[in-house]
Protein backbone atom coordinates (compact mmCIF):
# COMPACT_ATOMS: atom_id res chain seq x y z
CA UNK A 1 0.00 0.00 0.00
CA UNK A 2 1.14 3.33 -0.98
CA UNK A 3 0.94 5.37 2.15
CA UNK A 4 1.26 9.68 1.91
CA UNK A 5 2.09 11.95 4.92
CA UNK A 6 1.58 15.99 4.13
CA UNK A 7 2.53 18.99 5.85
CA UNK A 8 -0.34 20.35 7.08
CA UNK A 9 -1.18 23.56 5.52
CA UNK A 10 -4.60 24.92 8.51
CA UNK A 11 -3.07 27.83 9.72
CA UNK A 12 -0.70 27.31 12.52
CA UNK A 13 -1.55 23.62 12.31
CA UNK A 14 1.94 22.10 13.72
CA UNK A 15 0.77 18.63 14.00
CA UNK A 16 1.92 15.63 11.63
CA UNK A 17 -0.01 12.67 10.89
CA UNK A 18 2.99 10.28 11.50
CA UNK A 19 6.33 9.98 13.25
CA UNK A 20 9.04 8.78 11.97
CA UNK A 21 8.59 5.80 14.41
CA UNK A 22 5.38 4.60 12.24
CA UNK A 23 7.23 5.51 8.84
CA UNK A 24 9.61 2.59 9.81
CA UNK A 25 6.87 -0.05 10.58
CA UNK A 26 4.93 0.62 8.36
CA UNK A 27 8.16 0.26 5.50
CA UNK A 28 9.02 -2.83 7.53
CA UNK A 29 5.46 -4.41 6.64
CA UNK A 30 6.09 -3.79 3.33
CA UNK A 31 4.13 -0.18 2.76
CA UNK A 32 5.73 2.48 0.54
CA UNK A 33 5.41 6.11 2.36
CA UNK A 34 5.54 9.20 0.71
CA UNK A 35 6.10 12.40 2.91
CA UNK A 36 6.22 15.51 2.18
CA UNK A 37 9.25 17.76 2.54
CA UNK A 38 9.14 19.86 5.37
CA UNK A 39 5.93 17.74 6.95
CA UNK A 40 6.94 17.22 10.39
CA UNK A 41 8.98 20.48 10.80
CA UNK A 42 5.89 21.70 13.45
CA UNK A 43 7.00 19.09 15.77
CA UNK A 44 10.77 19.33 15.29
CA UNK A 45 10.74 15.89 13.15
CA UNK A 46 13.51 16.88 10.07
CA UNK A 47 13.50 15.09 7.09
CA UNK A 48 16.56 13.06 7.25
CA UNK A 49 14.31 11.65 10.41
CA UNK A 50 11.78 10.40 8.01
CA UNK A 51 14.13 9.31 5.25
CA UNK A 52 16.20 7.21 7.59
CA UNK A 53 12.88 5.65 8.72
CA UNK A 54 12.12 4.66 5.19
CA UNK A 55 9.86 7.25 3.59
CA UNK A 56 10.51 8.42 -0.10
CA UNK A 57 10.43 12.53 0.15
CA UNK A 58 8.84 14.13 -2.31
CA UNK A 59 9.05 18.15 -3.29
CA UNK A 60 5.36 18.84 -2.59
CA UNK A 61 1.70 18.12 -1.56
CA UNK A 62 0.81 17.55 -5.50
CA UNK A 63 3.37 14.71 -5.26
CA UNK A 64 2.27 13.28 -2.33
CA UNK A 65 -1.18 13.04 -2.95
CA UNK A 66 -0.99 11.91 -6.39
CA UNK A 67 1.20 8.89 -5.67
CA UNK A 68 -0.65 8.02 -2.73
CA UNK A 69 -3.33 5.33 -2.16
CA UNK A 70 -3.89 6.58 1.80
CA UNK A 71 -3.20 10.09 2.85
CA UNK A 72 -2.64 10.41 6.23
CA UNK A 73 -3.72 13.69 8.14
CA UNK A 74 -4.01 15.65 11.28
CA UNK A 75 -6.81 18.18 9.80
CA UNK A 76 -9.51 18.69 7.15
CA UNK A 77 -8.58 19.07 4.05
CA UNK A 78 -8.03 22.37 2.43
CA UNK A 79 -9.42 24.21 -0.31
CA UNK A 80 -6.40 24.11 -2.05
CA UNK A 81 -6.10 20.19 -1.42
CA UNK A 82 -9.46 19.28 -3.42
CA UNK A 83 -8.49 19.20 -6.89
CA UNK A 84 -5.75 16.78 -5.56
CA UNK A 85 -8.01 14.19 -4.28
CA UNK A 86 -8.93 11.22 -5.99
CA UNK A 87 -12.01 9.26 -5.98
CA UNK A 88 -9.79 6.16 -5.41
CA UNK A 89 -7.85 7.60 -2.58
CA UNK A 90 -8.98 7.07 1.32
CA UNK A 91 -8.27 10.56 3.64
CA UNK A 92 -7.74 9.43 7.11
CA UNK A 93 -8.02 12.48 8.96
CA UNK A 94 -10.37 14.79 11.57
CA UNK A 95 -12.91 15.93 9.20
CA UNK A 96 -16.08 17.27 11.44
CA UNK A 97 -18.33 17.50 8.37
CA UNK A 98 -20.54 19.02 10.46
CA UNK A 99 -19.71 22.05 11.00
CA UNK A 100 -18.53 23.18 7.04
CA UNK A 101 -21.39 22.80 3.75
CA UNK A 102 -18.33 23.39 1.62
CA UNK A 103 -15.94 20.59 2.50
CA UNK A 104 -18.70 18.46 2.83
CA UNK A 105 -19.74 19.11 -0.96
CA UNK A 106 -16.34 18.80 -2.01
CA UNK A 107 -15.60 15.64 -0.20
CA UNK A 108 -18.73 14.46 -2.19
CA UNK A 109 -17.84 15.78 -5.59
CA UNK A 110 -14.43 13.88 -5.07
CA UNK A 111 -15.83 10.43 -4.19
CA UNK A 112 -12.85 10.05 -1.99
CA UNK A 113 -13.19 7.39 0.87
CA UNK A 114 -13.20 9.90 4.24
CA UNK A 115 -12.47 7.90 7.31
CA UNK A 116 -12.51 10.63 9.99
CA UNK A 117 -11.08 9.92 13.25
CA UNK A 118 -13.70 11.67 14.90
CA UNK A 119 -16.31 9.36 14.86
CA UNK A 120 -14.15 5.61 14.76
CA UNK A 121 -15.47 3.95 17.58
CA UNK A 122 -14.24 1.70 20.42
CA UNK A 123 -15.74 -1.47 21.78
CA UNK A 124 -16.99 0.52 24.92
CA UNK A 125 -18.56 3.30 22.52
CA UNK A 126 -15.98 5.73 23.06
CA UNK A 127 -14.20 7.46 20.73
CA UNK A 128 -10.40 6.68 20.60
CA UNK A 129 -8.77 9.07 17.95
CA UNK A 130 -10.58 11.85 19.71
CA UNK A 131 -9.92 11.29 23.18
CA UNK A 132 -6.10 12.64 22.90
CA UNK A 133 -7.20 15.65 21.32
CA UNK A 134 -10.13 16.26 23.58
CA UNK A 135 -7.58 15.82 26.67
CA UNK A 136 -5.23 18.14 25.36
CA UNK A 137 -7.93 20.27 24.53
CA UNK A 138 -9.50 20.55 27.82
CA UNK A 139 -6.80 21.18 29.32
CA UNK A 140 -5.64 24.08 27.13
CA UNK A 141 -8.76 25.74 27.22
CA UNK A 142 -8.05 26.48 30.65
CA UNK A 143 -4.92 28.42 29.93
CA UNK A 144 -5.86 30.01 27.19
CA UNK A 145 -8.86 31.37 29.15
CA UNK A 146 -6.93 32.10 32.34
CA UNK A 147 -4.49 34.08 29.55
CA UNK A 148 -7.56 36.19 27.90
CA UNK A 149 -9.01 36.94 31.38
CA UNK A 150 -6.31 39.40 32.10
CA UNK A 151 -6.41 43.15 31.69
CA UNK A 152 -4.05 43.99 28.63
CA UNK A 153 -5.73 40.89 26.44
CA UNK A 154 -9.25 42.69 26.78
CA UNK A 155 -10.29 40.16 29.78
CA UNK A 156 -11.62 41.15 33.38
CA UNK A 157 -7.83 41.37 35.24
CA UNK A 158 -8.67 38.39 37.44
CA UNK A 159 -6.03 35.67 38.12
CA UNK A 160 -8.04 32.73 37.65
CA UNK A 161 -7.45 30.90 41.34
CA UNK A 162 -6.98 34.06 43.34
CA UNK A 163 -4.74 34.97 46.44
CA UNK A 164 -5.87 34.80 49.87
CA UNK A 165 -8.13 37.28 50.37
CA UNK A 166 -9.20 37.75 47.24
CA UNK A 167 -11.60 34.69 45.74
CA UNK A 168 -11.31 33.05 42.43
CA UNK A 169 -12.70 33.13 39.05
CA UNK A 170 -16.12 31.18 38.51
CA UNK A 171 -15.65 28.58 35.62
CA UNK A 172 -18.55 27.35 34.34
CA UNK A 173 -18.08 24.27 31.95
CA UNK A 174 -20.56 23.19 29.47
CA UNK A 175 -20.12 19.29 29.09
CA UNK A 176 -19.14 16.49 31.36
CA UNK A 177 -17.46 14.67 28.07
CA UNK A 178 -13.14 14.41 28.22
CA UNK A 179 -13.37 18.20 27.38
CA UNK A 180 -14.96 19.20 30.36
CA UNK A 181 -13.68 16.64 32.97
CA UNK A 182 -10.12 17.69 31.63
CA UNK A 183 -10.78 21.66 31.58
CA UNK A 184 -12.67 21.04 35.45
CA UNK A 185 -9.41 19.82 36.45
CA UNK A 186 -7.00 21.92 35.43
CA UNK A 187 -9.15 24.87 36.59
CA UNK A 188 -10.07 23.48 40.02
CA UNK A 189 -5.94 22.77 40.21
CA UNK A 190 -5.15 26.35 39.81
CA UNK A 191 -7.69 26.73 42.49
CA UNK A 192 -10.87 28.17 40.43
CA UNK A 193 -14.76 28.00 41.17
CA UNK A 194 -15.72 25.57 38.75
CA UNK A 195 -19.50 24.22 37.61
CA UNK A 196 -19.41 21.83 35.44
CA UNK A 197 -22.84 21.21 33.54
CA UNK A 198 -24.23 17.99 31.71
CA UNK A 199 -27.96 16.72 31.09
CA UNK A 200 -26.06 12.83 32.24
CA UNK A 201 -27.36 12.47 35.51
CA UNK A 202 -24.49 9.36 35.34
CA UNK A 203 -22.03 11.05 34.06
CA UNK A 204 -22.35 14.07 36.65
CA UNK A 205 -22.40 11.66 39.70
CA UNK A 206 -19.01 10.33 38.26
CA UNK A 207 -17.61 13.37 38.36
CA UNK A 208 -18.71 14.16 41.40
CA UNK A 209 -16.69 11.49 42.97
CA UNK A 210 -13.74 12.33 40.86
CA UNK A 211 -13.31 15.84 40.88
CA UNK A 212 -12.41 18.10 43.91
CA UNK A 213 -14.37 19.91 46.68
CA UNK A 214 -13.67 23.14 44.46
CA UNK A 215 -15.73 21.97 41.47
CA UNK A 216 -19.77 21.63 41.79
CA UNK A 217 -22.28 19.82 39.02
CA UNK A 218 -25.08 20.67 38.10
CA UNK A 219 -27.77 19.29 35.28
CA UNK A 220 -27.58 21.44 32.39
CA UNK A 221 -30.82 23.23 30.98
CA UNK A 222 -31.31 26.38 29.07
CA UNK A 223 -32.73 27.66 32.77
CA UNK A 224 -29.74 26.59 34.46
CA UNK A 225 -27.30 27.77 32.13
CA UNK A 226 -28.76 31.65 32.19
CA UNK A 227 -28.90 31.35 35.63
CA UNK A 228 -24.72 30.79 35.86
CA UNK A 229 -23.60 33.27 33.02
CA UNK A 230 -24.11 36.07 35.04
CA UNK A 231 -21.44 35.03 37.85
CA UNK A 232 -19.25 33.03 35.27
CA UNK A 233 -15.77 34.84 34.23
CA UNK A 234 -15.03 31.83 32.02
CA UNK A 235 -17.41 29.91 30.02
CA UNK A 236 -15.60 26.85 28.18
CA UNK A 237 -17.60 24.93 25.73
CA UNK A 238 -17.02 21.38 25.38
CA UNK A 239 -19.94 19.84 24.06
CA UNK A 240 -20.18 16.73 21.75
CA UNK A 241 -22.26 14.95 19.61
CA UNK A 242 -20.79 12.15 17.27
CA UNK A 243 -21.24 13.52 13.81
CA UNK A 244 -23.42 16.14 14.51
CA UNK A 245 -23.55 19.53 14.57
CA UNK A 246 -23.01 20.81 17.90
CA UNK A 247 -26.42 22.35 19.67
CA UNK A 248 -26.35 26.02 21.02
CA UNK A 249 -27.05 26.54 24.23
CA UNK A 250 -25.98 30.09 24.76
CA UNK A 251 -27.67 32.69 22.26
CA UNK A 252 -26.62 35.96 21.64
CA UNK A 253 -29.33 37.41 24.00
CA UNK A 254 -27.07 35.84 26.75
CA UNK A 255 -24.16 37.62 26.69
CA UNK A 256 -25.79 40.16 28.22
CA UNK A 257 -26.19 38.43 31.33
CA UNK A 258 -21.98 38.35 31.20
CA UNK A 259 -20.36 41.13 32.58
CA UNK A 260 -17.96 43.02 30.44
CA UNK A 261 -14.34 40.89 30.05
CA UNK A 262 -15.51 37.55 30.83
CA UNK A 263 -14.18 35.16 28.30
CA UNK A 264 -15.96 32.31 26.24
CA UNK A 265 -14.05 29.58 25.07
CA UNK A 266 -15.40 27.03 22.78
CA UNK A 267 -13.42 23.94 22.02
CA UNK A 268 -16.62 22.65 20.16
CA UNK A 269 -16.18 25.00 17.32
CA UNK A 270 -15.24 22.42 15.20
CA UNK A 271 -18.27 21.02 14.71
CA UNK A 272 -19.96 24.12 14.93
CA UNK A 273 -19.91 25.31 18.72
CA UNK A 274 -22.28 25.34 21.14
CA UNK A 275 -22.20 29.54 21.55
CA UNK A 276 -24.65 31.45 18.78
CA UNK A 277 -21.82 33.98 18.57
CA UNK A 278 -18.83 32.49 18.16
CA UNK A 279 -17.10 31.26 14.85
CA UNK A 280 -13.94 29.82 13.95
CA UNK A 281 -10.75 31.66 14.63
CA UNK A 282 -6.83 31.04 14.59
CA UNK A 283 -4.11 31.14 16.59
CA UNK A 284 -2.68 34.22 14.27
CA UNK A 285 -5.72 35.70 15.49
CA UNK A 286 -7.54 33.97 18.41
CA UNK A 287 -9.99 36.20 19.81
CA UNK A 288 -12.84 38.97 18.98
CA UNK A 289 -15.36 40.69 21.28
CA UNK A 290 -19.36 40.22 20.95
CA UNK A 291 -20.84 42.39 23.63
CA UNK A 292 -17.47 43.22 25.64
CA UNK A 293 -17.06 39.27 25.42
CA UNK A 294 -13.76 37.48 25.07
CA UNK A 295 -14.66 34.86 21.96
CA UNK A 296 -11.19 32.45 22.07
CA UNK A 297 -12.82 30.15 18.90
CA UNK A 298 -9.48 28.32 17.91
CA UNK A 299 -10.18 25.43 15.98
CA UNK A 300 -7.22 23.35 16.58
CA UNK A 301 -6.13 24.03 19.91
CA UNK A 302 -3.59 21.02 20.25
CA UNK A 303 -1.95 22.41 17.10
CA UNK A 304 0.30 25.18 19.42
CA UNK A 305 1.65 22.21 21.45
CA UNK A 306 2.63 19.63 18.28
CA UNK A 307 5.35 18.21 20.64
CA UNK A 308 2.42 16.64 23.26
CA UNK A 309 -0.26 16.56 20.53
CA UNK A 310 1.28 14.90 17.72
CA UNK A 311 2.80 11.95 19.71
CA UNK A 312 -0.79 11.96 21.66
CA UNK A 313 -2.48 11.26 18.01
CA UNK A 314 -0.71 9.38 16.24
CA UNK A 315 0.18 6.56 19.59
CA UNK A 316 -4.01 6.33 18.93
CA UNK A 317 -4.40 6.77 15.59
CA UNK A 318 -1.29 4.95 14.24
CA UNK A 319 -2.87 0.76 14.79
CA UNK A 320 -5.74 1.97 12.66
CA UNK A 321 -3.31 3.16 9.85
CA UNK A 322 -1.54 0.15 10.09
CA UNK A 323 -4.34 -1.99 10.04
CA UNK A 324 -5.69 -0.62 6.78
CA UNK A 325 -2.55 -0.63 5.01
CA UNK A 326 -1.94 -4.26 6.02
CA UNK A 327 -5.66 -5.40 5.64
CA UNK A 328 -6.94 -2.77 2.63
CA UNK A 329 -9.46 -0.29 3.54
CA UNK A 330 -12.50 -2.33 3.30
CA UNK A 331 -11.35 -5.18 4.52
CA UNK A 332 -10.25 -3.47 7.48
CA UNK A 333 -13.14 -1.90 8.04
CA UNK A 334 -15.46 -5.47 7.19
CA UNK A 335 -13.03 -6.78 10.54
CA UNK A 336 -13.18 -3.60 12.51
CA UNK A 337 -17.11 -2.45 13.01
CA UNK A 338 -15.66 0.60 15.06
CA UNK A 339 -13.41 1.65 12.23
CA UNK A 340 -15.97 1.39 10.16
CA UNK A 341 -17.88 4.00 12.21
CA UNK A 342 -15.54 6.23 11.06
CA UNK A 343 -16.26 5.98 6.88
CA UNK A 344 -18.15 9.36 6.92
CA UNK A 345 -18.34 9.14 3.18
CA UNK A 346 -17.68 8.03 -0.03
CA UNK A 347 -17.73 7.56 -3.91
CA UNK A 348 -19.69 10.73 -3.21
CA UNK A 349 -22.56 9.57 -0.48
CA UNK A 350 -22.25 10.19 2.87
CA UNK A 351 -23.30 7.60 5.26
CA UNK A 352 -24.15 9.79 8.48
CA UNK A 353 -27.67 11.25 8.24
CA UNK A 354 -26.67 13.88 10.38
CA UNK A 355 -24.49 15.08 7.84
CA UNK A 356 -26.67 14.65 4.47
CA UNK A 357 -29.55 15.44 6.05
CA UNK A 358 -29.12 19.34 6.50
CA UNK A 359 -26.54 19.53 3.66
CA UNK A 360 -28.80 17.76 0.51
CA UNK A 361 -25.91 15.73 0.00
CA UNK A 362 -26.83 11.75 -1.11
CA UNK A 363 -27.23 9.22 1.93
CA UNK A 364 -25.49 5.65 1.17
CA UNK A 365 -25.87 2.43 2.80
CA UNK A 366 -22.74 1.64 4.78
CA UNK A 367 -23.12 -1.97 4.70
CA UNK A 368 -23.83 -2.10 1.11
CA UNK A 369 -20.51 -0.30 0.20
CA UNK A 370 -18.57 -2.94 2.47
CA UNK A 371 -20.14 -5.84 0.51
CA UNK A 372 -19.09 -4.34 -3.00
Amino acid sequence: MNIGVVREIKSNENRVAVVPSGVETLTRAGHAVFAEAGAGAGTSLSDAEYAQAGATLLPDAASVWAQSEIVCKVKEPQPSEYPLIRPDQTIFTYFHFAASRALSEAMAERGAACLAYETVEAPDGTLPLLTPMSEIAGKMAIQEAAKYLERPQGGRGILLGGVPGVPPATVVILGGGVVGINAAKTAAGMGANVTVMDVNLERLRYLDDVLPANVTTYFSNPLHIRERLPTADVVIGAVLIKGARTPVLVREPDLRRMRPGAVIVDVAVDQGGCIETMHPTTHEVPIFRVDEVVHYGVANIPGAVPATSTYALTNATFPYLLALANRGVKQALRDDPGLAQGLNAADGKFFLPEIAAPFGLPLGDLQAWLSE
